[in-house]
């Protein structure tokens, strides 16, 4: 499989070759935490409201699409494409995204779709939440009508490889994942998070498992803000914290010694000049992460004396340590990726071959008959 960062002009070439009789009619279009910062790919985050627009533009260029958007990664896998994929994506968006766009096609773009679900793509190898997103974004697809036979049977097959990399690899036994990394990060700056306070922003999956985390570090004190009162107290009930809505976030931000931002506010719901008058009534520092995408923690706090800002892309230390102890189990993963592609393309051939017959039957047919 190709490196994500080769040159776009063989990328291109690549994806713009004619597809031979029986070939895999499969491609992906993309960036990702490997060919993107976190300023970029927060520029094409699947924004709310925002999907129907970028699907109606993506529908001219293909007959089947399937929009995946996550942190760390914004993809549209396409069947039947039509025209240039880099343009169709940049058009859908509306900004230059090229050098840090990768198309894969065929058979290429399906072991993409499979990695990519069975958590090899990740940022952290072998997380289990990419799983259920890919499983979302097909279902989406899926009850829209923007899926076929060859979409639906490589979703599908992606996410059965998927499952069978973690049930018989071991690749998730103890895995490192984002909220994990995030408190560990946190740790390695405090030294203990004992008896420390920490502030969540949001109230979603990833929010839960960062308080979980947060929680089994020692963590003696949980507040959990969210635009939605009702849903922070739901998850402060289950992880046993405050709960507050978002109006209350300034004034509570003084005794917060971890601050960790997972939500999808549209705008910076902290600024430097929050942060500075919070510090000011401080002795120890004040750790923030942003593990949101677009982020909602202004850059420029990390100018704020005290306060130590982290976003995604800080984690990359501990994730590499994370790959190094689990690289031994990487072979029988990609095994098993192998194996469920092959299965996708004989499936493929199979149906193509049904397709020749028919219409060569059907050709047959309608010739006018010799006297």
């Amino acid at each position: 499989m190709p490196e994500a960062s080769c040159p776009t002009a063989l990328r291109l070439q690549s994806a713009a070759r004619a597809a031979s009789p029986g070939s895999l009619d499969l491609l992906v279009v993309g960036l990702n935490h490997k060919t993107a910062p976190v300023a970029v790919r927060e520029r094409t985050a699947v924004r709310e409201g925002e999907q129907e627009a970028l699907l109606s533009h993506l529908r001219q260029h293909a007959r089947e699409v399937m929009l995946l958007s996550t942190c760390n990664r914004t993809e549209v896998y396409m069947a039947g494409v039509q025209g240039d994929p880099l343009s169709a994506f940049e058009g859908a968006w509306g900004i230059d995204l090229r050098p840090h766009l990768y198309v894969y096609q065929g058979v290429e773009a399906a072991q993409h779709l499979y990695r990519v679900a069975a958590g090899l793509d990740s940022l952290v190898i072998g997380e289990t939440q990419i799983q259920g997103q890919v499983k979302r974004a097909w279902q989406d697809a899926s009850m829209r009508g923007d899926t076929s036979a060859l979409l639906n049977k490589a979703a599908q097959g992606a996410l059965a490889s998927g499952k069978k990399v973690r049930h018989e690899t071991g690749l998730n036994d103890n895995v490192v994942s984002v909220s994990s990394a995030a408190v560990q990060l946190a740790g390695s700056v405090f030294g203990s998070l004992e008896g420390r306070t920490a502030l969540i922003v949001g109230a979603g999956e990833t929010a839960e498992l960062t308080l979980t985390h947060l929680r089994a570090a020692g963590v003696k004190d949980v507040i959990v803000v969210n635009r939605t009162e009702e849903r922070a107290r739901l998850l402060a009930d289950r992880v046993g914290g405050r709960a507050c809505a978002s109006e209350m976030l300034h004034t509570l931000l003084p005794e917060a010694d971890v601050v960790i931002a997972s939500s999808g506010a549209p705008h910076y719901v902290l600024r430097p000049e929050g942060v500075q008058e919070a510090m000011r009534g401080r002795v120890s520092p004040m750790f923030l992460i942003d593990i949101s995408v677009p982020r909602i923690i202004d850059p420029a706090i990390a100018g704020v004396s005290g306060a130590h800002l982290y976003n995604l892309d800080d984690l990359e230390g501990i994730v590499q340590r994370n790959l190094s102890l689990r690289t031994e189990l990487l072979p029988r993963a990609e095994e098993i990726i192998e194996a469920g592609v092959a299965d996708l393309t004989r499936w493929n051939a199979f149906r193509e071959a049904g397709r020749a017959r028919s219409g060569a039957l059907q050709a047959g047919q309608s010739r006018p008959s010799v006297v």
